[in-house]
């Protein structure tokens, strides 16, 4: 079954990303008083790309990009299959280190800017996820995400203050505002494209389908806080997760891009402030 998981993902995720990445502009279209494009318009994207002239600066630079598709992939696969949970945190960034490598690569100054960036936000954000595997090994006794959503209760009982705190950093992962520094899955960047700015063709297509792949994950992440053994749990985790994501979509679209000195100061006092009492509350439970 854990394979089977695995390979679920694999071939499921593209698609929902996909269609979750069409909601996304959707939804922000009508908040902004605009109809927006078809809901099908990032597979259309990603098709033309497939289709354009790859421009490369070196061949370095285009492996550095297959390698950040790949680790994503790998990432998913081993938390939807149950596996390790801290294991997921660190090829998680591991895969985004191969983009910020890629990204230097070219020696743009543009991608150069972008990287520095996403190192800023992964500075940002590791902490918090780092104390989410905590908190949940507190809860469970165990790293393993097969033993965490076949708990007697829902994690987010126990952990109000980590959810809160990932939340928040979820918004970094997702690249919305006002946390969207390296790179913008909009096009209002001052950067032009931050990161990808060097990415072209099929090389960009990859970037924009491991993004799919990592969305999907990161909403995973969201499930597991309200699931449990119980069946009922299933519906009421997905729902979570719609909603979650709902709430990013507004944020993005209320709030403007914050500089990358605010954005590492508000994550990590939300994280230790949240994260640590939570963890604090738990060890005298």
């Amino acid at each position: 079954m854990t394979i089977l998981y695995g390979l679920i993902y694999i071939l499921t995720a593209p698609i929902l990303g996909g269609l979750l990445s069409g909601i996304d502009r959707k939804v922000s279209a009508r908040m902004q008083g605009r109809f927006g494009p078809p809901l099908l318009q990032p597979f259309y994207d990603v098709a033309k790309l497939f289709g354009k002239e790859d421009i490369i600066v070196n061949n370095a630079q285009k492996y550095f990009v297959i390698f950040f598709l790949v680790f994503m992939i790998l990432t998913g696969t081993v938390f939807f299959s149950g596996g390790d949970m801290l294991l997921v945190i660190f090829a998680l960034t591991l895969s985004s280190i191969f983009l910020v490598i890629g990204a230097y690569s070219s020696n743009s100054p543009y991608s150069d800017v972008g990287a520095q960036r996403e190192l800023a936000q992964m500075m940002a954000y590791e902490p918090m996820l780092l104390l989410t595997a905590v908190g949940f090994y507190l809860v469970t006794d165990s790293f393993n995400i097969k033993d965490i959503i076949q708990a007697n209760a829902p994690a987010i009982a126990y952990l109000p203050g980590i959810f809160i705190g990932f939340t928040y950093v979820l918004t970094v992962k997702l690249r919305k505002s006002p946390f969207d520094l390296s790179t913008s899955h909009h096009g209002h960047q001052e950067l032009v494209k931050g990161i990808t700015t060097e990415f072209s063709g099929a090389t960009l297509a990859f970037v924009e389908i491991a993004h799919w792949y990592e969305n999907i994950l990161l909403l995973g992440f969201i499930y597991i806080f309200f699931a449990w053994q119980e069946i009922i749990s299933i519906p009421l985790a997905l729902m979570a997760c719609f909603a979650t994501y709902f709430v990013e979509i507004l944020i993005d679209n209320v709030f403007a891009r914050f500089k990358w000195q605010l954005v590492i100061k508000t994550c990590w006092i939300v994280g230790a402030t949240l994260g640590f009492i939570n963890i604090l509350v738990l060890s005298f439970i």
